[in-house]
């Protein structure tokens, strides 16, 4: 198994799981009504541990994935990285980019500066060529997010893990090639 890599911005560490301490603070997460605004639901205690505890082992059998993302002196306040998409669509296989912040420091540049860290790695040390991203169209702040990453809109879909005819069914994907980002970082 790789080393599983710590990534490091200015304020924000992208680090793998401990296990189970980090459990407790993604529960308060996953189960906060405001953190799960444009998900279909709000996680249970069960569904929480187990979502942390796939991502954890998918992060260590990997070396990278969706990392815990930690503040000085806050400790773990979100989860950001990149993983394979966990489902069949058109645009599959394809890495995703995701993040899923505590709205107590949400709106603080907080999922931006990690996001950054996780798009460098995948497309540097991971060696992608393309990472996608999605959410439903109400959640401006995540697809305003994308856009300043220089992602782009690409297409809209139905999420097969949504519900038929739920109001958070249809998606819009984002894309972002290595040499689109490449060209991003460097002005051109």
């Amino acid at each position: 198994m790789p080393t599983p890599v710590t990534l490091h911005g200015p304020r924000i560490t992208l680090r793998p799981w401990r296990l189970p301490e980090d459990l407790d603070p993604l529960f308060a997460i996953n189960g906060d009504p405001a953190a799960m605004r444009f998900f279909p639901n709000v996680h249970d205690r069960a569904e929480s541990d187990d979502w942390g505890r796939r991502l954890a082992a998918d992060c260590a059998a990997r070396g990278w994935g969706f990392w815990v993302a930690e503040l000085r002196g806050q400790g773990m306040v979100g989860v950001v990285g990149i993983k394979p998409a966990a489902f069949e669509a058109a645009f599959t296989p394809a890495v995703e980019i995701g993040w899923r912040i505590a709205p107590r420091v949400q709106r603080q540049g907080l999922a931006e500066e990690a996001a950054r860290l996780a798009l460098a790695y995948g497309f540097g040390p991971a060696g992608l060529d393309r990472i996608v991203a999605w959410t439903p169209p109400a959640n401006e702040p995540s697809w305003r997010l994308m856009e300043k990453l220089a992602m782009r809109r690409v297409a809209v879909f139905d999420h097969p893990r949504v519900p038929d005819g739920h109001a958070l069914r249809p998606h819009l994907l984002y894309a972002i090639t290595r040499d689109e980002w490449v060209t991003d970082r460097i002005g051109g």
